[in-house]
Formats: C-alpha cells, sequence, structure tokens
C-alpha cells in the first residue's frame, strides 16, 4: 500500500509540475500580448485623435469622453488580448504533449 501512495504521489507532483510549466507560459503569453497590444492602441489612438493617449484618465484636466473613451478601449482591447494569448498559449502546450498519431504496421 506505501508504494500506491508513493506512486500517486509522483504522479500529483508531475501534474503540478505541468500546472505550473503551463501557466508560466500562458502568464508570459498575456505580458507579451497586453505589451504589445498596449503600444498598438496607443500608436494608433494618436493617429486618429491627434493626441497623445491620457496618462491618467481620472485627471479633471482630461475631458470626460476621452477618459471614458481611452478607459473603455484599453479595457477592451487588453482583455481581449490576454484571454486570446492565454488560450492560444495552452493550446499550443496540450497540442505539443499530445503524442503523435503513428501507424500501424
Amino acid at each position: 500500500m506505501p508504494r500506491n501512495r508513493q506512486s500517486r504521489g509522483f504522479q500529483l507532483f508531475d501534474g503540478l509540475t505541468n500546472l505550473t510549466a503551463d501557466g508560466i507560459v500562458a502568464g508570459l503569453a498575456a505580458l507579451g500580448a497586453t505589451f504589445i497590444a498596449r503600444k498598438v492602441l496607443a500608436f494608433l489612438w494618436t493617429k486618429v485623435t491627434g493626441k497623445e493617449p491620457p496618462t491618467n484618465p481620472e485627471d479633471p484636466e482630461v475631458a470626460l469622453p476621452e477618459a471614458l473613451s481611452w478607459s473603455m478601449l484599453v479595457g477592451l482591447v487588453l482583455g481581449s488580448a490576454r484571454v486570446l494569448a492565454i488560450r492560444a498559449a495552452r493550446s499550443r502546450s496540450h497540442t505539443a504533449r499530445e503524442p503523435a498519431d503513428t501507424p500501424n504496421g
């Protein structure tokens, strides 16, 4: 019986290691995606409005429509980029772990 516990313990540890590696990869993918998305969003904002994006939308000197527009765009774009990056990273890591199909014979 102790042998089963030991085997199960190693299995749990291996699963935890894989989960941690997946989490690190997904986190790095999310970080990179949000960084790039924010840079692209700031560039597009400047091109469309002719002004730099507000650094502090809560500042009373920033017009309310501008502050709300920027805040909503940042939330939508960065949130979407983060979700898509995490899903892509996890999808790739699960695909990489699946055994390749080999023909019998």
